[in-house]
C-alpha cells in the first residue's frame, strides 16, 4: 500500500480526534450559545456578587459567632480582642464589597438613576455586624435546645462541631439579617450553601424564634413566609410549605404573599410531617409523623395519623 504525502493534522495530547481545528470549532459553537439573550451567562454587564467570596465571608462571620471551633485562628483570652477585631474588620471590608455588588446589580435591573450603592452597602454591613452580639445570644439558646432535646448529645461542644441542625440554623440567622435589609442574592447564596452541606433547606426570609432545634435534619424545608415561635422542635423530613401558588391575570406567580405556616411556641413536629399553607399551629401542640395538615390547630393539640392496621403472618417454608 502506497504511503500518502498528505500533511498530518496537528493533534492535541496524542488523540487524532482532538485537534486545534476541532477545539476552535467547538469554542465558536459554545460562544454562539451566549448570544441568545436568555441568560445563564453574565457578560459585558455590571458587577455581580461572587458566591465563593460570599461564602468565605460567611465562614468568617461564623468564626466570630463560634470562636475557637474552626481551628483557623487560635483564640486565647489574652489575645481575643486582636483576633476577633481582625475578623470583624475583614468581614466589614468583604461584606461591603459583596453588598455593593448586590445593590448595584439590583439598580441595573431596576434601571435606577440615583445609585448610592456604595454608601448603602457600608451602612448595611455595619448594621449586620452590630447584630452579631445578639445573634450569639440567640445561638446559645439554639445550642442549649439541641443539648436538652437530644439524649445522644454528650456536650454543647459536640453540637457546635458536628450537628447539621445547628450549622443550618446559624447560617440562616446570618442570612436572615441580610434578607431584612432587602439584600438580593447574598442571603440565598448562604441558605443554599447550608442546604448543600446539611440537607436542610431554610429560606432566609423565614422568621425563627430562639431555642430552635432541628433533630437529624435531612429533608427539612422551611418556606420564606413561615413564622416560628420560641422552643420549636422539628425532626427530619418536615415541610413547612405552601399549599398553592396564586397567579395574576397573566399567569405569573404572585410573589410576596403570606403562604407558609405559623408555628407558635413550644411546638414539636415529628418526622415526615407536611404542614402547608398560611395555617397556625397553636402553642404546646404536637404534630405526629407523616401528618398532612392544611388547616389550623388550636393550642395544646395533638395531631396524629390513625394507627395503621398491620398484618403479620408466618412465612411458609419452602
Amino acid at each position: 500500500m502506497a504511503r500518502t504525502n498528505a500533511p498530518r493534522r496537528k493533534t492535541l495530547r496524542g488523540n487524532d480526534n482532538w485537534t486545534h481545528e476541532k477545539a476552535n470549532e467547538l469554542t465558536e459553537r459554545i460562544c454562539a450559545t451566549y448570544q441568545d439573550g436568555k441568560g445563564v451567562n453574565h457578560l459585558d454587564e455590571s458587577v455581580i456578587p461572587q458566591s465563593e467570596q460570599v461564602l468565605n465571608t460567611l465562614e468568617r462571620i461564623r468564626e466570630i459567632l463560634f470562636p475557637g471551633y474552626t481551628g483557623k485562628h487560635a483564640v486565647k483570652s489574652t489575645g481575643m480582642k486582636f483576633v476577633i477585631g481582625d475578623l470583624v474588620n475583614r468581614v466589614y471590608e468583604e461584606l461591603s464589597e459583596q453588598l455593593e455588588a448586590a445593590f448595584c446589580y439590583h439598580c441595573d435591573v431596576a434601571d435606577c438613576d440615583n445609585c448610592t450603592c456604595g454608601e448603602r452597602a457600608q451602612n448595611t454591613a455595619v448594621n449586620v455586624l452590630e447584630r452579631l452580639p445578639d445573634l450569639r445570644e440567640i445561638l446559645k439558646t439554639d445550642t442549649q435546645a439541641a443539648f436538652d432535646g437530644d439524649p445522644a448529645a454528650k456536650s454543647t461542644d459536640e453540637i457546635i462541631l458536628a450537628y447539621p441542625g445547628l450549622q443550618a440554623i446559624s447560617i440562616h440567622r446570618i442570612a436572615h439579617e441580610l434578607y431584612k435589609h432587602d439584600v438580593s442574592m447574598l442571603p440565598r447564596i448562604m441558605s443554599e450553601y447550608a442546604h448543600r452541606c446539611t440537607g436542610i433547606d431554610i429560606h432566609p426570609g423565614a422568621r425563627i424564634g430562639e431555642s430552635f432545634f432541628i433533630d437529624h435534619g435531612t429533608g427539612v424545608v422551611i418556606g420564606e413566609t413561615a413564622v416560628l415561635g420560641k422552643n420549636v422542635k422539628l425532626y427530619q423530613g418536615v415541610t413547612l410549605g405552601a399549599l398553592s401558588f396564586p397567579k395574576d391575570e397573566r399567569g405569573q406567580l404572585i410573589k410576596g404573599q403570606k403562604r407558609h405556616p405559623n408555628i407558635q411556641d413550644n411546638v414539636t413536629i415529628y418526622a415526615g410531617a407536611n404542614l402547608l399553607g398560611d395555617i397556625t399551629i397553636g402553642e404546646n401542640s404536637v404534630i405526629g409523623g407523616n401528618v398532612w395538615l392544611t388547616e389550623s390547630v388550636a393550642a395544646d393539640s395533638k395531631v396524629h395519623m390513625a394507627e395503621p392496621e398491620l398484618s403479620i403472618r408466618k412465612r411458609k417454608k419452602k
